[in-house]
């Protein structure tokens, strides 16, 4: 299978290249799908389930952590951020592999590191190691993200990716959710390693079934890796990261914040020239001719607003319900466990509605619906009553439930069919980075707020939270702008991709 470059200059629009049809791939008609796919595409979203759940199981945990390690707040968001920025790193590098190797090996990578990480994480004796089994832990993580969109991209018809999206949705968006409320409950009872021991035997049984079942459905080719961008864009994600999260550590910080932030964007830069001059040739790590496409690059824009502020969100609140509202983590993690749900009941339905009526009907009332809730976080106080804080966070998950399926199918069913692994590389990446940045964010402005005088404790926690949602309510109004300009792609004809 060859990858055939854009044309020259090709505006912002939403076709596949002039003169070109789409590379051709085993896609069912639009009925049911075949057993194999089925099959395939179920192990995926099961094993990346029990991976994403990864992400924030240590939200809830970090007053335990950081009692138990010895650690500060900021130290002790690094198992997260340290997490979703290791796939940032990772994910760019997956567009190579998925070109390069056969779908079953990287399968059987992907779970096998994770499956260590995990090992390593339970076995930890501090802090350091710890981080480093969360840093393996996210390696494996990384690989099944877009292993999982490139597959559903490859084997299901148009007219039918909403509705697979919306699982998808459900993988990504219910699986971070749900976390806390995981770990909550196996903090009640247990110490914090049983955290890992309790999705080791999972992660292993996944890893046994997929040697056994999954089969290959790609067709390898010979690509190029160019380490030099790989070290770009660690240096460039990681500069940035890292800056946000020193800002809150002021003069205790070993550097000034505004070092490795600068440093981070200037790489950055290097790293974007690099990747145009290497896509000439089809050699890019990372191609950005993807966001050629006007609906991909708002797409990605939404994308990324929405992820910083649940990943901030996902961080803060427990610290809120927690060191504010005194709540032991079982209570935490139950009540954080509605606004799962309601988004897992809702994504199939979203889906559904996408392949019938397309993005913006799903779109406009979701982003909405997010920044209402964030302005309400924006009140909380010593005294807020548990109850309204519950349906905040309903009403927060029930606005993503409406966001990600339709920004998942419009971003990546805009792009023509060899750009597809790039995408699904580049919405990974940025959903990793923009987690990272809200958690490194909002505990951020959380720190420095709660420094201020106050009459107690308690009062300067709760004015560090607003601060925090604050932030995350401004950044949401961005989204509400961008999902006027999301819409339903384009097939190579010109004519709106539609349900039959």
């Amino acid at each position: 299978m060859t990858n055939r470059s854009l044309p020259a200059g090709t505006g912002p629009v939403d076709i596949v290249p002039a003169g070109a049809a789409p590379v051709p791939a085993a896609v069912p008609p639009a009925g049911d799908l075949a057993a194999r796919d089925r099959l395939v595409i179920g192990l995926l979203l099961a094993s990346t389930f029990v991976v994403i759940l990864n992400e924030t199981i240590m939200g809830v945990a970090l007053p335990r952590l950081m009692e138990s390690l010895q650690i500060t707040a900021v130290a002790g968001q690094w198992l997260t951020t340290a997490f979703m920025l290791t796939m940032a790193v990772v994910i760019p590098v997956t567009g190579f592999l998925l070109q390069r190797l056969d779908t079953r090996p990287v399968f059987l990578a992907a779970m096998s590191l994770f499956s260590f990480g995990t090992l390593v994480c339970a076995a930890a004796p501090g802090f350091g190691t710890l981080l480093a089994g969360r840093v393996v832990q996210a390696t494996g993580t990384a690989i099944m993200l877009p292993l999982l969109m490139t597959t559903v991209l490859t084997l299901v018809p148009p007219t039918r990716q909403g509705r697979v999206m919306g699982n998808i949705s459900i993988v990504i968006s219910v699986a971070p959710a749900i976390g806390p409320t995981i770990s909550g409950i196996i903090l009640s009872a247990l110490d914090w390693r049983w955290m890992f021991i309790v999705v080791l035997p999972v992660a292993l049984a996944a890893l046994a079934l997929g040697a056994r079942l999954m089969p290959n459905i790609t067709e390898p080719r010979a690509a190029p890796l160019d380490v030099l961008s790989v070290v770009l864009s660690a240096l460039g994600f990681g500069g940035l990261v890292y800056g946000l999260s020193t800002i809150g550590e002021g003069a205790a910080a070993a550097v000034p914040a505004w070092l490795p932030l600068g440093v981070g964007a200037a790489v950055l830069g290097l790293f974007v020239l690099r990747q145009t001059r290497l896509q000439r040739a089809d050699r890019a790590l990372l191609d950005l001719r993807t966001f050629s496409s006007r609906t991909f690059t708002m797409a990605t824009v939404v994308l990324g607003v929405s992820v910083t502020a649940l990943f901030g969100t996902l961080i803060v609140l427990p610290l809120y319900l927690q060191n504010v509202q005194g709540l032991d983590p079982l209570a935490t993690g139950l009540l954080l466990l509605p606004g799962g749900l309601v988004m897992g009941v809702l994504a199939p339905v979203v889906g559904r509605v996408y392949d019938r009526a397309g993005p913006t009907v799903l779109l406009v009332p979701g982003t909405v619906v997010v920044s209402a809730a964030l302005w309400g976080f924006t009140l909380v106080s010593t005294t807020t009553p548990v109850p309204l804080v519950l349906l905040a966070h309903v009403v927060l998950h029930a606005g993503l439930a409406l966001i990600f399926t339709p920004l998942f199918t419009a971003g990546l069913g805009a792009l023509p069919q060899e750009l597809h692994s790039h995408g699904s590389a580049v919405v990974g990446t940025v959903q990793q980075v923009a987690g990272a940045a809200g958690a490194a964010l909002f505990i951020t402005v959380m720190t420095l707020a709660a420094a201020e005088p106050a009459a107690s404790e308690v009062e300067a926690a709760a004015a560090g939270v607003r601060a925090a949602f604050l932030c995350g309510a401004v950044i949401s109004l961005l989204a509400v702008a961008g999902s006027f300009w999301v819409r339903r792609p384009a097939g190579p004809d010109g004519v709106l991709v539609a349900a039959h």
